[in-house]
């Protein structure tokens, strides 16, 4: 029984590590309905192009959603939009014990480190003429070896993002 036990709470410690966390932050004092066009700025790439055009193309889904228009940054857009992307690894530690009463008497137990890579989406949208930020989007997962997988992650941390831009106007 304390072996089930302790296999249901290796598996839902991991299951936690694993959740998608996705944030969203804004001036509570910005008024966003004035604002109708954007335009790119550089801020830190993904490693992988594919990848980096993937984010680009789904923030401009995003903002195409919510009405606004992309411009050329020389034609005095009302925002700025730009992204930074990183990789990382998360180490996870899981020890599994066998047999025996409790932690000292008897049976054995296995550790096992693991290294997870992990990725890093931050997206940054300024004032254009106050160089001002006014909103910022944040996420963070496990990364996958398959590009598609990491493209849907990306998709999903993008909507959780962007669900509530812009923000409702302050009272």
């Amino acid at each position: 029984m304390k072996g089930i036990m302790l296999c249901l709470g290796s598996l839902l410690l991991c299951s936690v590590a694993w959740t998608q966390d996705v944030k969203a932050d804004w001036d509570k004092s910005a008024n966003f309905t004035g604002y109708r066009t954007y335009a790119w700025a550089t801020g830190t790439p993904a490693k992988n192009p594919l990848m980096g055009q993937r984010i680009v193309d789904g923030i401009d889904k995003q903002l195409a959603a919510k009405g606004y228009q992309q411009v050329e940054s020389n034609a005095n857009p009302d925002l700025i939009v730009l992204y930074h992307a990183s990789t990382s690894t998360q180490t996870q530690i899981n020890t599994m014990g066998t047999g025996g009463w409790g932690w000292s008497w008897g049976g054995t137990s296995t550790t096992t480190v693991n290294e997870i890579p992990t990725g890093q989406l931050s997206v940054d949208i300024g004032d254009a003429k106050t160089k001002k930020l006014l909103w910022l989007g944040s996420a963070s997962d496990t990364l996958s070896d398959k590009p598609e997988k990491n493209e849907k992650k990306i998709q999903k941390a993008l909507d959780k993002m962007f669900k509530k831009f812009p923000p409702p106007v302050a009272d």
